[in-house]
């Protein structure tokens, strides 16, 4: 690979971008990673004010073209993009876009998987579901994606405790400065791993 060559990310999101934000935080003078493209499946969702406000190019998508189409996949190589990260985006990813980037679409999931994974398990669902089984502690997944949800190889995990005066929303807030903390800094160690593979 041309070392002068950037690592180009798409990030997809579905909500608010608060992942979104911190991943370009963390790139935005990067030598290796460019933040090339933001792709969202809802109008209006506040990723793409931030998509805006960074000057970075952004992609809106329906499900028949997504899941039935191309999977907007001439897009994405329009902008070179060499890997994909999930930030909260919502949709199963297309057989399509897992054979175009085998092991290069990474997602987070807030909770310990294999366990509350799966669908409809996301955002306050999954914590409700830790909280009503009486979990001791929840935390983080790092995965590769493949074609079902929440399924690929695990890359890492980060726990934190569950205390009995939780509530979805304060285990929602826990597993958010998880996110911030690792979700950027792994996403670095796998580019740079991959490209000195």
């Amino acid at each position: 690979m041309d070392e002068h060559k950037k690592i180009s990310i798409a990030i997809f999101a579905s909500g608010a971008g608060s992942n979104a934000q911190k991943i370009i935080d963390k790139f935005r003078n990067d030598d290796l990673i460019k933040i090339a493209l933001i792709v969202c499946n809802k109008e209006g969702a506040g990723v793409l004010s931030i998509a805006e406000k960074e000057k970075i190019p952004f992609l809106i998508i329906n499900k028949e073209r997504f899941f039935k189409g191309d999977a907007y996949l001439p897009e994405l190589k329009e902008h070179s993009i060499d890997m994909i990260i999930l930030a909260g985006f919502l949709w199963k990813i297309p057989k399509a876009l897992i054979n175009a980037y085998p092991n290069k679409i990474i997602n987070i999931h807030p909770a310990l998987l294999p366990n509350y994974g799966g669908k409809g398990m996301y955002g306050n669902f999954v914590h409700e579901a830790v909280i009503a089984a009486k979990e001791k502690q929840s935390g983080i997944t790092i995965h590769y994606v493949d074609e079902l949800y929440d399924h690929g190889n695990i890359i890492y995990q980060a726990t934190c405790a569950i205390d009995e005066n939780d509530t979805p929303d304060t285990l929602a807030k826990k597993i958010h400065a998880l996110e911030h903390l690792h979700y950027p800094r792994v996403i670095e160690e796998i580019v740079q791993m991959q490209n000195r593979s």
